[in-house]
């Protein structure tokens, strides 16, 4: 956030103002801010606003409301209290300064200026354009809700607080950038979350300074987290309402970024990142069904290729029913090379994926599936099961809820990789171990990375496993620390 300077403070002399206002938002070179010159009461009034940020329709009503006034011909000596009167809007407030009128201005809303005050008026008519609240294309469900989150905050607010109809709902709104001045809302559960770790999170927002947010919640989440060299996500990201929802009543942080329409929710274990919402639209049996499937899928990806080259690079090690295991036929290429092509080639798919077009998407796989696979294979630069395994390995990340866990695997899949193919099954070994010592080393707001498993806690391990009934959640998860450990009472009178 910016650091804290002098406001410059409205004169009463509003041709003054008119003139400070121009030379700083461009009036005459932007063609995009406006002013409406009126004169009411004997009195002049200015409204300032911006183009394609405001609903010109509230507007409109506005200058109605303000031209019948002077219609009326009817004398005051509060020519301020009369104008505040007839502004027809539901939130009006004022401000001394000009910086905070122009910041709001510049957001959307419009200030109105009074010939001989030193306040103006600042009404909010925003009208962001954007798209309508879809399902989002990564987090879709059988059944379910088909709303999302958007790119505009107000809505995003909006879609949570439609969910959650609870006074002690709090939706705490700043701005960051110097230039950008981005909103940012934290979003919590007063006598839920925990008030220590909302202090911190707020302390660290407000501490940010910086240009602008460009990429919006992805740069909150660098200045939040410190995550360094480590490939894992520390937050969590979700474009449903109803999950952030789901979160807020577990006593967990909410933080949305105006032009993003994912929302960052804090703090998070590793957990977190393999559920997914379909779980719970299900039958509890078929929620476990398929939580498994998913697990079993994300850790047959991280080691069934490395595990695979081990057993090719030292087929001794194989049961004497398991040694067909490993290519038939060699080529001049080693089956590591062979891995690492069919690995780059994958993630250049999916990069050429996000880039084509929708119409030529299915175009691409045919190309990527029947040319470049089957012919590769038959030309000798890769052998079938090299194909099958990366093929197995890719499946399991892409059912990966959360992409930035899968991106996290992906990376890990490839040291384990390189310590195979260097020290065997050695490397193998040490390698996993490796792996396991940092996930136990993460901290995300000093909050274990593989709670409840490291440190131990057996209900809340039963509830990752096995996919409980929600009459049966009667408690909070205690990693997030919750002022109300109690999610549900048994009997009326507790």
């Amino acid at each position: 956030m910016s650091k804290a300077k002098n406001k410059t403070p409205f004169s009463q002399d509003i041709k003054a103002n008119e003139e400070l206002i121009k030379q700083r938002v461009g009036f005459g070179t932007s063609f995009d801010v406006g002013v409406r010159k009126l004169s009411i009461l004997d009195k002049e009034i200015q409204i300032y606003f911006v183009n394609g940020l405001c609903d010109i329709q509230y507007i409109i009503e506005l200058l109605k409301e303000l031209m019948d006034l002077d219609a009326r011909g009817r004398k005051t000596a509060d020519v301020k209290k009369a104008i505040h009167n007839h502004l027809t809007h539901v939130q009006v407030e004022t401000t001394d300064n000009m910086d905070d009128a122009i910041t709001k201005m510049l957001s959307g809303l419009v200030f109105i200026l009074v010939e001989g005050e030193d306040e103006a008026f600042v009404i909010d008519v925003r009208s962001y354009p954007g798209r309508g609240p879809e399902e989002p294309d990564t987090e879709r469900v059988v059944r379910g809700a088909r709303d999302g989150y958007t790119e505009n905050i107000i809505l995003n607010t909006a879609l949570t607080r439609r969910r959650i109809r609870d006074e002690r709902l709090r939706h705490e709104i700043m701005q960051v950038g110097e230039r950008s001045k981005t909103d940012i809302c934290l979003s919590y559960i007063d006598g839920i979350a925990d008030p220590d770790l909302v202090k911190i999170i707020k302390k660290e927002l407000e501490d940010i300074n910086i240009d602008g947010l460009t990429m919006a919640d992805k740069i909150v989440e660098e200045y939040i987290v410190k995550q360094g060299v480590n490939p894992f996500p520390l937050v969590r990201y979700t474009e449903r309402p109803d999950v952030a929802a789901t979160h807020l009543l577990e006593g967990h942080i909410l933080i949305m970024v105006d032009t993003s329409p994912s929302v960052i929710i804090a703090p998070t274990t590793i957990f977190h990142h393999v559920q997914h919402a379909e779980e719970y639209r299900q039958a509890p049996a078929i929620g476990t069904f398929v939580r498994w499937t998913r697990f079993i899928g994300i850790l047959f990806s991280l080691f069934i290729l490395p595990f695979w080259l081990l057993l090719v690079i030292q087929p001794t090690i194989l049961p004497a029913g398991l040694d067909f295991i490993g290519p038939q036929e060699t080529n001049n290429i080693p089956i590591f090379l062979q891995i690492v092509f069919a690995e780059l080639g994958i993630e250049l798919l999916r990069m050429a994926a996000i880039h084509t077009p929708s119409p030529l998407a299915t175009a691409l796989g045919l190309v990527a599936a029947l040319l470049i696979g089957e012919i590769a294979i038959q030309v000798g630069y890769f052998t079938p099961e090299v194909i099958l395994y990366v093929a197995l390995g890719a499946i399991g990340m892409f059912a990966t809820p959360s992409y930035e866990l899968g991106v996290g695997l992906r990376v890990a899949r490839m040291m384990l990789l390189i310590l195979v193919v260097i020290f065997k099954a050695p490397g193998f070994i040490i390698g996993t171990t490796i792996f396991f010592l940092l996930l136990v080393s993460i901290k995300a707001f000093n909050k274990p990375y593989l709670w409840p498993f490291l440190p131990f806690d057996p209900p809340a391990i039963w509830q990752i496993l096995i996919r409980s009934t929600v009459p049966s959640m009667r408690w909070r998860p205690s990693i997030v620390n919750p002022q109300d450990p109690v999610k549900q009472r048994s009997g009326t009178n507790e």
